[in-house]
């Protein structure tokens, strides 16, 4: 059978100790605010992102776990990549602001009626904000500045400050979440940008699929794979290098299976991971069959033949007698 190890992936790729933190070739799914754009990348020392009008180099992502968030941070050198670390004192500044009531201080209702959006409110300017950057202020500096200097900020309820708030961090402290690439994630990724590659699978449709199948572990799982190999990948992640996968096709064309690059499979799941096509399935188990039926008809002949030698001996053993 010809067989082949899957397209695009490396079969000599190392996966480090702890697949807990990225590597440099490793593939991962930057989030960027919260799900307004998702980007699949491969961490290299050259590799970067733009965000914005900014580009900024990956590098600071190299051996940060999963899950780590990044903020994009002006320089005197540029634009750069600066991980957050949120302290728990942070995290209940924003457990207060989330329980905060929409009311005043004199429990009067707040409401933005008397609010005009006709770009005089703002003190600063964008010259201002140019400025700050050049100097090295950071996105929440200039975020809080903006608040400062803002003529209708203290009138608006508390759910227009944090949606204005919100709105001025996307644009001047852009975050990034460094996700692992994973069956769901993926998925997920792809329906929301590239849906037709994927056949507008769904997460709840792939789990599914893989359900009722009943591939587990030690299993050996032919598969048709026409979503880009998004199928073959989820079906190796969940045997998890203890079967193999033989990826198939109809015709002499392979269909494309890129997107199992992206789940940074170890050494020994992309050696279980084969492509054959229908044919040369079709094909060994002709030979298969034929092999088989040819083994059944020796082992009949060898035993009809050894009945008949059998037979001649007590013929002769009888006639022996007979004489006698």
């Amino acid at each position: 059978m010809a067989s082949e190890t899957a397209g695009g992936v490396n079969p000599h790729q190392q996966s480090p100790a702890n697949e807990r933190r990225t590597w440099e070739g490793c593939s991962v799914l930057l989030d960027i605010n919260d799900g307004d754009r998702l980007v699949f990348a491969r961490l290299s020392s050259g590799a970067t992102l733009k965000i914005g009008n900014k580009a900024c180099s990956l590098r600071p992502l190299i051996g940060c776990p999963f899950g780590s968030v990044f903020r994009v941070e002006s320089s005197t050198s540029g634009s750069h990549l600066s991980r957050c670390f949120y302290s728990s004192t942070l995290l209940g500044n924003v457990a207060t602001a989330q329980g905060k009531c929409y009311f005043g201080a004199c429990g009067e209702m707040k409401d933005n009626r008397s609010l005009f959006d006709n770009n005089t409110a703002q003190g600063l300017s964008s010259e201002d904000i140019d400025a700050m950057k050049r100097e090295g202020a950071t996105g929440e500096e200039i975020v809080e500045a903006l608040v400062a200097n803002s003529s209708t900020f203290d009138k608006k309820t508390a759910f227009s400050q944090e949606k204005y708030k919100i709105k001025k961090q996307k644009k001047h402290a852009p975050k990034v979440l460094l996700r692992r690439p994973f069956s769901r994630s993926i998925c997920e990724a792809y329906f929301k940008k590239y849906p037709a590659r994927i056949g507008s699978l769904r997460v709840d449709a792939l789990s599914l699929l893989l359900s009722m199948s009943n591939v587990g572990a030690y299993s050996n799982v032919l598969v048709l794979d026409m979503v880009g190999g998004l199928l073959t990948g989820a079906v190796a992640e969940r045997i998890g290098g203890t079967g193999y996968v033989c990826s198939t096709h109809f015709g002499t064309t392979s269909n494309p299976i890129d997107i199992v690059r992206m789940f940074n499979f170890s050494t020994e799941v992309n050696s279980r991971i084969v492509r054959a096509s229908f044919t040369d399935l079709s094909r060994v188990q002709e030979n298969d069959f034929i092999s088989s039926h040819q083994e059944i008809l020796k082992t009949w002949n060898d035993s009809k033949s050894t009945s008949s030698s059998a037979e001649s001996i007590t013929t002769k053993k009888f006639n022996a007698c007979g004489r006698k």
